[in-house]
């Protein structure tokens, strides 16, 4: 971005009435006061009981599993750009910095991001290639210049992209399905995800809805003007990545409960233009019809998941990998991470998924990756995997927000 579009964005979308978090001040350029730092001990008794846990992660031959950082509620991850920090948001009020200082793959400190500012869900953090780190929450999109550089200090230059209730109409503000995920597309523009706040939308939601991309997936150039619904008939992504091979938009979503044990199945979906609709709330998952829209004509060209998961094993964060550190056969496909279920006899998910994409851009063949997040015997969680990201060495770091932690699983060889 040019020095005069930073500027305009810093000091004219920035002065909003917000002092209650201090954008207006730190929009100006200026220093807050009284804001601290919290700080989470590396190597505290949680540390210890967390690295127990990794000799319970399977992983193929070749591969190892650690404790990368201990960092509570980690949600959606965004690595900077030049590789000195990890940002981690949360379903609740802090977005995380982690830092490995020594380069020795494990975090020598996690503290709290631009402590002076009252975030609200910012699950969902995300870097522009030039360095713009943006911060989507429930109802407000934020941007960070120069985040990776400003970290350290209380005081971060920060700006508005959509300001507060203008994400979704307050009166659609809800404590379900809020937890919103964004990417900068090949475009350049920004895509967000605005899940639907039900199990089944109610029909008189519909119009409104689709006029607002509530379940879809909207986009909006960087500076919040332009904006468009591009993903339709989405219940609630929490996951989506593009394939650099070619363009095209990837995303989990997570599917209609009460429905039975084994359907109906949670999706991995591929999109080829803008606009395309998939399906919800005509389908719960896959081809199965909603008992609500039962009896209603679904639109035309839905277009279905190129992959079919477990049913309710909450497929939620999902990355493309591009580096040449895992072997070849992990080039080029999905990463994707299952949460686990809650609405389901017998527990399943809590694992990291591959998915494998062949020379056309379809899916080939999906295969458990990484499990032992949940406990067969006893149906308990150690922990639940919620994002996947990869460091600048191609390794990956897997988010816990049960277990509270980061995990990183490498490829050493055999």
């Amino acid at each position: 971005m040019k020095r005069s579009a930073l500027a305009c964005l810093l000091f004219t979308t920035a002065i909003v009435p917000a002092a209650a978090d201090n954008l207006e001040t730190l929009g100006a350029m200026q220093r807050t006061q009284g804001a601290k730092f919290t700080s989470i001990a590396q190597d505290d008794d949680s540390a210890k009981a967390l690295a127990e846990i990794t000799p319970h992660i399977k992983v193929p031959s070749g591969f190892e599993a650690s404790l990368y950082a201990v960092v509570p509620d980690a949600r959606s991850l965004a690595v900077a750009p030049q590789g000195t920090v990890v940002f981690a948001g949360t379903r609740k009020d802090k977005v995380w910095s982690i830092v490995d200082r020594d380069r020795d793959r494990v975090a020598d400190e996690v503290m709290d991001f631009a402590p002076s500012i009252t975030f609200d869900v910012p699950n969902g953090p995300c870097f522009s290639p030039d360095g713009f780190l943006y911060i989507a929450e429930r109802n407000r999109v934020l941007v960070f210049p120069a985040a990776e550089f400003f970290f350290e200090g209380p005081d971060v230059a920060a700006g508005i992209v959509v300001k507060q209730g203008e994400l979704i109409p307050p009166e659609e503000e809800s404590f379900n399905h809020t937890a919103r995920v964004c990417r900068i597309g090949p475009d350049k523009k920004l895509y967000i995800s605005l899940g639907q706040p039900h199990n089944v939308q109610p029909q008189d939601k519909l119009e409104l809805y689709d006029s607002l991309g509530i379940g879809g997936i909207i986009r909006m150039n960087t500076d919040g003007s332009g904006r468009e619904v591009f993903t339709r008939g989405v219940r609630n992504s929490v996951g989506h990545d593009f394939n650099p091979a070619n363009g095209d938009l990837w995303f989990t979503d997570n599917q209609v409960d009460g429905m039975g044990d084994d359907i109906p199945f949670g999706e991995l979906n591929r999109q080829t233009a803008a606009g395309q609709h998939f399906g919800f709330p005509w389908y719960g998952g896959g081809k199965v019809r909603t008992n609500e829209y039962k009896d209603s004509e679904p639109p035309a060209d839905v277009v279905f998941p190129q992959v079919e998961m477990d049913a309710h094993a909450a497929d939620l964060g999902m990355r493309f990998y591009t580096d040449t550190s895992f072997p070849e056969k992990y080039r080029g496909g999905i990463f994707s991470a299952q949460h686990g279920s809650w609405n389901r006899t017998t527990p399943v998910g809590a694992r990291v998924m591959f998915t494998a994409v062949d020379a056309e851009g379809n899916a080939g063949g999906t295969e458990v990756f990484a499990e032992g997040w949940l406990d067969a015997e006893t149906g308990e969680y150690r922990g639940r995997p919620m994002d996947i990201a990869f460091l600048p060495d191609g390794s990956m770091l897997v988010s816990d927000d049960f277990a509270g932690a980061i995990w990183r699983i490498a490829y050493v060889g055999g």
